[in-house]
C-alpha cells in the first residue's frame, strides 16, 4: 500500500479547519442564532427522515441490548435527504437575476401570510428563542411549558385527535400477533373507570425510569380552536396561527389528509408526522395553538411522540424497538407516564406488541411441545407497516420454498418432448426458446396477450408453458458452469425454491452463470440487481457467459439484467402474467443485502408459486437503507440452502477489502498505485486534498477522468462531509450561478425517486417540464416541485449508503477525524470496494479506521426476521414430529 503522492501531485496549501461544531462531529448542528422553533426550519432534520436510512440518526432512542439503537445503518450523519420544507430550491428559468431570499424561517413565512398580526410573529420570535435554549441544553425541556403563560384567548376544551388523522388516512392496526400481548394488565386512572384495561409491558424493564418528568398537575383551559378555511389555505391559515412557515402547508396536507387543517387545529403534534419537523418545533407550534393548555403530559404529546420516535427507529434501521428503550426515549422527551403512553398507544392499535425470544449462548432452541416460559424473551413494539411487511417476507419465502416441485426425472421429461415435438398437432417451434423466452403452445389469443401484455419477450407468443428441466439437464448444466462454485450454485436452484448466495465482486459471475443456464434450459430467468450500474455489470457477466446468445439480438442474454425498481414498475423484465405475478420461473436478486423489508416484501408477493428465488450478495457490505436487515435475517436463520461463493477478489484493493471483511487491516502491494493512502491533519486539509486528488493528480497519473472518479464520506454533516465536499468539488470542476434551482448543467448530482434509493446523474438542463438529468445514459426529468424538496443533490461526493451496489473506476474515500464514531467494519469494506482500478484514501481517522475494522463488526439493528423464519421452520416440522 503506497503513501506517497500520485505523480505530479503538488503539496496541498495550508488550510486551517473551520473552528465550527461541524469541524468536531459529523453531524449537523443549528448555527447560532438559528430559529429552530418553527417548523420546517431545520434543514438537518428534515434530510434526516426524508432520504430514509441513509446515514441518519435516530435521535435520542436509548440502544437496545447489545445494538446502537440510536445510530441509523452504519452511517451516523444526517442523510442528504430533501432540505426542510420552505428552503429556496425551485427550478427556476434562465434569468440573469439572482435567486429570491429563502422562506424557510418563520419570519419569511410570516412575510409570505400577510393576515398575521403582530402578535403571532411576536410569539414566533418568543418561541424560537425558548427552543434555542432547550436545544443548547441551557434549561430542560420540562421547562418550556412551566413559563408564564402569555395573554390567554377565550377558553375552550382541547380535543384529542381522531383515529383518522392520527394515521394520516390510513388503516388503523387491530391489534398483533396472536400471543403476543402481554399478561399483566396494569389499571387505569379513576377517570377512566369502566374502560377496558390496557395491558401493561411487563418486560423485566422500569416502568418509569429514573428522571422522568413528574405528571403535570390539572390542564389549564384551552384556547380556543382555530377557525379554518377548506382545503389548503386552512392548513396556512392554522400553521400561521402557530408561528410556522406557511411552506410546510403542502407537506402538512400530504401527510395528515384533507383534514388537515382540522386535525392539527385539534392535535397540533399531529405536526411531527411531516417530514423534517422535530419535537421541539412541534412543541413551539403547539404552545403557540393551545396556549396555557399546552403542557408536557398531554396524552395528544405522548401519542404523537411514539409514532415519532418509532420512524426515527426505522430511519436507524430497526423495524421494531424495545419496549425498555422506547420507555426511556419517551422520559428523556419529558413524558410523565411513560408507560401510560405506551399502554394507550397500544390498546388505541397505534402500535403492535410482540414477544421475542432471546438466543442465548450455548443454548438450544426449545423443542415442539416445550413450555414456552423456559426460553427469555422481550417484549417488542413496531408499526404495523414494518411489522406486516416483515412477516410478509417471511410467509412468501416459506411460500416459495414449500411449493417448490422437485426436479422431473429423465425419462418424463423426455416423454414430454418427444409429445411436444410430434409434427401436425399445432405446436411445432413451441419448445422453449434458446434465450429462456416463453415457448407457444399455439397461436396467440389477443384477449389474452392484451391481458398479459409485457410478460413475454416475443409479442404474438401464448402464455408461458411450464417447463420443468429434467435433473440430468440441471447436472450438465452445472457440468459446463465456468467455477466449481458456479456448478454448486446451479446444483441448488435445481433442488431448492429458495437459496441464498453468499461472494464478493468477482462471485457475481456465478449468479450470471446460473441465470445463463437456466436460459438455456427453457425456463424465464431473470437477473435483478439494486442500481442501473449494477444491471450493466450484470449484463457483461452474462454476456460473458454466452456470447453467442448475446448475439442473438434484444432477445439476447443482456435483456435478462434489470434492477429490482424497473422489475417491479414493469418498465424492465417480462412483466406480469394474468394474475398479476411476474411471468418468470427464476430470479437472481444480485445486491440482496440493501433489500428493505418494504420492497423485499413486495418483490416475494410478485412472485408466483413455484417460482425459483435466489437471493445474493456480499454479506460484508451495508445493510439496506430502510429498515430491517433481510439478507443477514435469512443467513443466520439458516432457512434455506447457502452456497458460499470460493471465488475471490484480485488485484490489490480485493486483497485489501478481503482482510477488512475479516476484520484485518493491513498493508497491500501496490506497484501501480491502485491503493494510496494520503494522511492528514485535520478537515479542511482533508477537503483541499480531496479535490486535489479529483481534479488534477487521479486523472494526470492514472487517466482515469474527474468525472470517474467518486468520492466517498462517512456523512452528510460536518466540515468533511458531503456538503462541504460537493460545495468545493462544483467550485473546482464546475462553477456556476446555479440557476436551475442550486444547480447548472454539468453539475453531477444524486437524485433520490424514493426514501433510500439514490441514482447519481449529470444535470443536462432544466425548462417548465422541471430539471433534466441523465441517469446512467437514461434521461430523466425531475419536476421543479421534487427538486424544491431536496430529492437532486450535488453528487461529486456520496455516503457509503448511497455508493453501495455502484462501483467506478477510481474511488476517493475521506476520513476527517471528527468521523471516527461512524465507522463500522462494513462501512469501510463497503466504501473501499466501490473502485474498480484505483483507491484513494484521505486518511485523517489515525487509529480509529483499524480499531473499526477489528472492533466494530455493524451496527445492529433490531429486527423480527430471524425469529419469524425460525418460527416458520419449527411450525413444518411439528406435524411431521407429530406423525
Amino acid at each position: 500500500m503506497s503513501t506517497d503522492r500520485l505523480a505530479g501531485e503538488t503539496p496541498p496549501e495550508q488550510e486551517a479547519a473551520p473552528g465550527t461544531a461541524d469541524a468536531q462531529t459529523p453531524e449537523d448542528t443549528a448555527a447560532p442564532g438559528a430559529d429552530a422553533s418553527a417548523p420546517g426550519t431545520d434543514a438537518s432534520a428534515a434530510e434526516d427522515s426524508a432520504n430514509r436510512g441513509q446515514d441518519a440518526t435516530a435521535p435520542e432512542v436509548p440502544a437496545t441490548p447489545g445494538a446502537d439503537a440510536a445510530t441509523p445503518g452504519e452511517d451516523t450523519t444526517a442523510p442528504d435527504g430533501p432540505a426542510a420544507p420552505g428552503a429556496d430550491a425551485t427550478v427556476r428559468e434562465p434569468a440573469p437575476e439572482a435567486a429570491g431570499a429563502e422562506a424557510g424561517t418563520p419570519d419569511s413565512g410570516a412575510a409570505q401570510q400577510p393576515s398575521v398580526s403582530a402578535s403571532a410573529k411576536a410569539t414566533a420570535d418568543a418561541l424560537a428563542a425558548a427552543v434555542r435554549a432547550v436545544e443548547s441544553g441551557e434549561r430542560p425541556a420540562a421547562s418550556f411549558f412551566n413559563d408564564a403563560p402569555r395573554p390567554a384567548r377565550p377558553a375552550a376544551p382541547a380535543a384529542r385527535r381522531p383515529e383518522a388523522a392520527r394515521d394520516g388516512g390510513g388503516s388503523t392496526p387491530q391489534g398483533g400477533p396472536t400471543g403476543a400481548a402481554p399478561e399483566v394488565a396494569r389499571p387505569r386512572a379513576a377517570d377512566e373507570a369502566g374502560a377496558p384495561a390496557r395491558p401493561s409491558l411487563a418486560d423485566g424493564g422500569a416502568m418509569n425510569p429514573a428522571g422522568a418528568a413528574a405528571p403535570a398537575g390539572p390542564a389549564p383551559a384551552a384556547r380556543p380552536a382555530v377557525t379554518t378555511a377548506p382545503g389548503i389555505e386552512g392548513v396556512r391559515q392554522v400553521l400561521a396561527a402557530g408561528g410556522a412557515p406557511e411552506t410546510l402547508a403542502e407537506p402538512a396536507a400530504e401527510a395528515l389528509g384533507e383534514r388537515a387543517a382540522e386535525a392539527l387545529s385539534e392535535d397540533p403534534w399531529q405536526l411531527l408526522g411531516v417530514p423534517g419537523v422535530r419535537p421541539e418545533q412541534a412543541d413551539g407550534f403547539a404552545r403557540a395553538l393551545l396556549g396555557p393548555a399546552c403542557g408536557p403530559g398531554d396524552e395528544r404529546r405522548a401519542q404523537a411522540l411514539v409514532g415519532w420516535l418509532l420512524e426515527q427507529a426505522a430511519v436507524a434501521g430497526h423495524s421494531a424497538l424495545e419496549a425498555a428503550a422506547l420507555r426511556a426515549a419517551l422520559a428523556q422527551r419529558s413524558v410523565p407516564d411513560p408507560d401510560e403512553a405506551l399502554q394507550t398507544a397500544i390498546a388505541d392499535g397505534a402500535v403492535l406488541v410482540f414477544q421475542d425470544a432471546i438466543e442465548e449462548p450455548g443454548r438450544a432452541r426449545p423443542a415442539a411441545g416445550d413450555d414456552e416460559d423456559e426460553q427469555p424473551v422481550r417484549i417488542l413494539l413496531g408499526l404495523d407497516r414494518f411489522a406486516m411487511a416483515e412477516e410478509s417476507v417471511a410467509d412468501g419465502l416459506a411460500r416459495l420454498l414449500n411449493t417448490f416441485e422437485a426436479v422431473a426425472e429423465p425419462e418424463q421429461d423426455t416423454a414430454a418432448e418427444a409429445e411436444a415435438e410430434e409434427p401436425g398437432d399445432g405446436t411445432a417451434g413451441a419448445q422453449p426458446a434458446a434465450d429462456g423466452g416463453p415457448s407457444a403452445e399455439s397461436a396467440a389469443d389477443p384477449g389474452s396477450e392484451a391481458e398479459t401484455a409485457g410478460a413475454l419477450a416475443d409479442a404474438g407468443e401464448t402464455p408461458h408453458r411450464p417447463v420443468r428441466p429434467s435433473a440430468a439437464a440441471w447436472e450438465a448444466a452445472a457440468a459446463a458452469a465456468p467455477s466449481p462454485s458456479a456448478a454448486e450454485l446451479i446444483r441448488a436452484a435445481a433442488h431448492s425454491g429458495l437459496v441464498a448466495h453468499t461472494g464478493a465482486e468477482a462471485a457475481r459471475t456465478e449468479p450470471a452463470a446460473l441465470i445463463a443456464a437456466a436460459r438455456s434450459l427453457g425456463l424465464r430467468a431473470f437477473g435483478a440487481t439494486h442500481t442501473e450500474n449494477g444491471r450493466r455489470r450484470l449484463a457483461a457477466h452474462l454476456t460473458e457467459s454466452a456470447p453467442d446468445a448475446a448475439a442473438a439480438g434484444p432477445t439476447g442474454l443482456g435483456t435478462a439484467a434489470v434492477t429490482v425498481s424497473g422489475l417491479l414498475s414493469g418498465q424492465q423484465g417480462p412483466g406480469r402474467d394474468a394474475d398479476g405475478a411476474l411471468a418468470l420461473d427464476l430470479l437472481v436478486v444480485l445486491d440482496a443485502p440493501q433489500l428493505d423489508l418494504e420492497t423485499a416484501a413486495l418483490l416475494v408477493e410478485s412472485l408466483t408459486d413455484g417460482t425459483r428465488l435466489v437471493l445474493s450478495g456480499d454479506p460484508g457490505v451495508l445493510w439496506s437503507a430502510g429498515p430491517g436487515r433481510l439478507f443477514a435475517d435469512l443467513l443466520a436463520a439458516r432457512f434455506c440452502p447457502q452456497v458460499a461463493s470460493r471465488t475471490p477478489d484480485f488485484g490489490p484493493i480485493g486483497e485489501l477489502v478481503s482482510g477488512i471483511g475479516v476484520g484485518e487491516l493491513s498493508q497491500v502491494e501496490a506497484p501501480g498505485k491502485e491503493v494510496v493512502i494520503v494522511p492528514v491533519r485535520d478537515a479542511g486539509e482533508a477537503v483541499h486534498r480531496t479535490v486535489q486528488l479529483v481534479a488534477d493528480s487521479v486523472p494526470r497519473a492514472l487517466g482515469v477522468p474527474a468525472d470517474r472518479t467518486q468520492v466517498i464520506t462517512v456523512g452528510h454533516g460536518g466540515a468533511a462531509g458531503t456538503r462541504a465536499l460537493n460545495t468545493a468539488l462544483k467550485e473546482r470542476l464546475n462553477p456556476g450561478p446555479g440557476r436551475f434551482g442550486g444547480f447548472d448543467p454539468g453539475d453531477r448530482v444524486a437524485y433520490s425517486p424514493a426514501p433510500g434509493r439514490t441514482v447519481p446523474g449529470t444535470v443536462t438542463g432544466a425548462d417548465a417540464a422541471g430539471l433534466h438529468l441523465d441517469c446512467d445514459g437514461s434521461a430523466t426529468v425531475v419536476p421543479r416541485e421534487q427538486v424544491g424538496a431536496g430529492a437532486v443533490r450535488h453528487g461529486w461526493a456520496l455516503t457509503a449508503h448511497q455508493a453501495a451496489g455502484t462501483r467506478w473506476p477510481a474511488a476517493v474515500v475521506v476520513l476527517p477525524g471528527d468521523a471516527a464514531g461512524g465507522l463500522t467494519r462494513a462501512w469501510v469494506y463497503t466504501a473501499f470496494s466501490r473502485g474498480e482500478q484505483h483507491l484513494s484514501v484521505v486518511q485523517g481517522a489515525d487509529q480509529a479506521l483499524p480499531r473499526a475494522v477489528a472492533e466494530v463488526p455493524v451496527k445492529e439493528r433490531t429486527t423480527r426476521l430471524r425469529t419469524l423464519l425460525q418460527q416458520s421452520v419449527q411450525s413444518a416440522e411439528e406435524p411431521s414430529a407429530a406423525g
